[in-house]
């Protein structure tokens, strides 16, 4: 059993990348969506640099400087939480299925029982990744994340 990503994130992805896309729509679920195409691609680290430049060239396109809106460890923190329930879940064939499997996902407070406010809302989390500091994030091995397998 392994996650697909359908036609749709495909083009999805690709709307994003090239900002042919309504760069207001791209709310959490957006977010997780491209989190989830991006792990089926890319080990971990990788797929937090595509979407570190994905998000970089959506906040250009805004005019907003990337420094006062890109927020590393929330960056990080989503790319891992949505990791571990690839890791946990059953077979999906595409990100819509993927999020109705773990709708717990969508629940944008979630990082909250991960970490502290001050901690999370710090401008040294901002710029670079923080480990939580109230309940760990799963971590899983990173051997063969391509057509993450269950």
């Amino acid at each position: 059993m392994k996650h697909e990503a359908s036609q749709a994130d495909l083009a999805f992805r690709k709307e994003v990348e090239s900002c042919d896309f309504n760069v207001a729509g791209f709310n959490h679920e957006a977010h997780l969506r491209l989190a989830y195409i991006y792990l089926l691609e890319n080990p971990i680290d990788e797929a937090v640099e595509r979407m570190r430049a994905t998000i970089s060239g959506l906040l250009e396109e805004m005019n907003i400087d990337i420094h006062e809106k890109y927020h590393a460890t929330l960056t990080r923190a989503w790319l891992l939480a949505v990791h571990h329930f690839m890791q946990t879940s059953g077979a999906s064939r595409s990100a819509q299925e993927f999020l109705q499997l773990n709708p717990g996902l969508l629940d944008t407070e979630v990082m909250m029982t991960h970490y502290s406010s001050g901690r999370l809302f710090s401008d040294q989390a901002r710029k670079s990744f923080l480990e939580p500091d109230l309940d760990p994030i799963p971590l899983y091995s990173t051997r063969s994340q391509r057509g993450i397998s269950r």
